[in-house]
């Protein structure tokens, strides 16, 4: 591989590749399609692109695994950090090569979050065909076009990129489904706040006792901080043996944020800031009026005036 500007899941014809022209239109003709999510973070952190964009959470199946297991497997200070994220509405097809029939349809190739969401189309159109779990849709395509499996569920535009003819349109089982995209960029300076942010972090416990995940959200929900999202991960130390993986709305510039994470700080075993940057969809935070920059101020100077007498 030779140095590119941005990384992203690979082959051509991706969701990924799609959210990657939407982030950085200008860097499309020098961007790597990497083989794999651990491959576009590993590339990152080496120097040898300057971002990665890679899928991250679908509003149908949550969160992807392989992207959470690539960040977590990097040390606590590779300075690997999200700096910005994109949604992109899923639309999927079932392509073939021309001349290819629906009825002659036996292997249908695809990654295993996009046969999860067009379960049901599959299930009563092609109930016989045998399902092949791919490392992407763009993946499936290029196989289908090599002659490797006879169909493929991707995205439209995989059509042209590998020329291959849809044999079916709209064949989600839910239609406005969407995937969550999140930039990577190692050593980048912190995004400036504007109010509608989000914070990643993964949290270790010091071990699995009652109470404990109590504590964690207690230095979120004492703070006026809300989670858009929580979910509890292996982290490959043992079976029973788990991290959680927090979104948080809220910057890290904020009083509230940072006295929040000093907290987490105390009491967990580990903690792993992955970045505060704006929401994809723009949206403020609710800040309750005890929890604002301005209260903190004004809890400081009263504690301050105590301790001068």
């Amino acid at each position: 591989m030779t140095s590119a500007q941005i990384a992203y899941l690979g082959p051509a014809g991706t969701f990924t590749e799609q959210a990657a022209r939407q982030w950085a239109p200008d860097d499309a003709a020098d961007a790597w399609p990497a083989p794999s999510v651990p491959a576009a973070v590993e590339a990152l952190r080496e120097g040898r692109v300057r971002e990665a964009v890679v899928p991250f959470e679908n509003s149908v199946e949550g969160s992807v695994p392989a992207t959470l297991q690539a960040l977590l497997d990097g040390s606590t200070d590779d300075g690997v950090r999200i700096i910005g994220e994109l949604h992109v509405e899923v639309q999927f097809s079932l392509l073939v090569r021309p001349g290819t029939t629906l009825g002659q349809v036996r292997t249908v190739a695809s990654h295993p979050h996009a046969f999860a969401q067009t379960r049901d189309w599959l299930s009563a159109r092609l109930p016989q065909a045998q399902q092949v779990p791919e490392s992407s849709t763009a993946r499936a395509a290029q196989a289908v076009a090599e002659g490797g499996y006879d169909a493929a569920v991707a995205a439209p535009g995989a059509a042209t990129a590998y020329r291959l003819v849809p044999a079916a349109e709209h064949i989600a089982d839910r239609e406005g489904a969407v995937t969550r995209f999140v930039v990577l960029r190692r050593g980048a300076a912190l995004p400036a706040p504007t109010g509608g942010d989000r914070t990643t972090l993964v949290v270790l416990i010091w071990q699995n006792r009652p109470g404990a995940l109590l504590e964690l959200l207690e230095q979120f929900a004492t703070r006026g901080i809300d989670l858009s999202r929580l979910e509890s991960r292996p982290t490959g130390e043992g079976l029973g043996e788990y991290c959680f993986w927090i979104d948080a709305d809220a910057h890290l510039s904020e009083q509230r944020m940072r006295e929040a994470l000093t907290g987490l700080r105390r009491t967990c075993r580990d903690v792993r800031f992955l970045g505060s940057y704006p929401r994809a969809d723009g949206r403020a935070a609710a800040v309750p009026p005890h929890a604002d920059d301005d209260a903190y101020a004004e809890a400081q100077g009263w504690v301050d005036r105590l301790t001068r007498g």
